[in-house]
């Protein structure tokens, strides 16, 4: 799999306009370096693909989309979802990218990555441990950081649409690969009601705004987030800067409806953007 943005493709086109038959960059989105052999009538990677020198300044040009590079070609990483109405598209970064819903990104990207945002909605409810359950899959970045000291992982995701685009990104491959991750497809305030009483150690809820996906908000839902936690559960419920106005108040309300729920005590977790909540 061979995917670059703008940042991959100038190193390229500053090689050529130096003369040199040769330039290093990454084929996966700032994973690893590989070296790019550099031709008259374009590039030709180390698998044999080659692209042409019009295809790669498209890619210069197109700001912070990302290109799959196939036999036919480069086409951008983005999906229109006629189920939800909505469109995907992957934006790079200088470290992982992010996808973005209807124009908005789904991690944190102003002052932090977003490998840097994950982590810290990992480590607000470290240890992760036993069976995990993470709410709304995205790029997959979540449930493969837990997995790697989680028994196992399930998450769930909504839009088939958003697993297309995690498929096309070379940081989520694990989220198809790792036999510990296990993904469910539907509606998570449906699907929830499948799982046992008491069945996961940790939960990670890291739904869309409230305007979008007000279901995962509800009092309805996070009750049955506090049936399938097991007792000395956490879980973690990402909501926004708890700092703006809108931010504030959605966290004011998911924290009373958390207690009512019959979650012990609820903490706010500015740094994470987002809400931990105790059985």
């Amino acid at each position: 799999m061979i995917v670059l943005s703008r940042l991959q493709a100038l190193p390229l086109l500053e090689a050529r306009k130096q003369g040199r038959d040769a330039a290093v960059t990454s084929l996966d989105l700032n994973r690893t370096q590989s070296e790019v052999r550099l031709e008259a009538a374009g590039v030709v990677f180390p698998d044999g693909r080659r692209l042409s020198w019009q295809e790669i300044e498209e890619i210069e040009q197109g700001e912070g989309v990302c290109f799959a590079v196939t036999e036919a070609g480069i086409e951008k990483i983005q999906f229109f979802s006629p189920a939800r109405n909505r469109f995907y598209s992957l934006l790079s970064t200088e470290l992982a990218p992010t996808m973005l819903l209807s124009g908005f990104p789904m991690h944190r990207i102003k002052g932090i990555d977003p490998q840097e945002d994950t982590q810290r909605k990992i480590r607000t409810i470290a240890p992760i441990i036993g069976r995990v359950l993470d709410v709304c899959t995205g790029l997959g970045y979540t449930a493969i950081a837990a997995a790697e000291t989680a028994a196992r992982v399930t998450t769930i995701e909504l839009d088939p649409t958003v697993l297309e685009v995690a498929r096309r990104n070379p940081w989520s491959q694990a989220l198809f690969e790792n036999p510990r991750i296990t993904q469910i497809v539907g509606d998570a305030s449906e699907r929830i009601e499948e799982f046992e009483d008491a069945a996961f150690a940790r939960i990670f809820h890291d739904p869309p705004t409230f305007s979008l996906a007000g279901e995962l908000y509800s009092g309805a839902f996070y009750r049955q987030l506090f049936r399938v936690l097991a007792r000395g559960g956490r879980l973690f419920h990402y909501i926004g800067d708890l700092e703006s106005a809108s931010g504030s108040s959605v966290a004011k309300g998911a924290a009373r409806r958390l207690q009512d729920a019959g979650f012990t005590k609820v903490a706010r977790r500015p740094e994470a953007f987002g809400l931990v909540a105790y059985k």
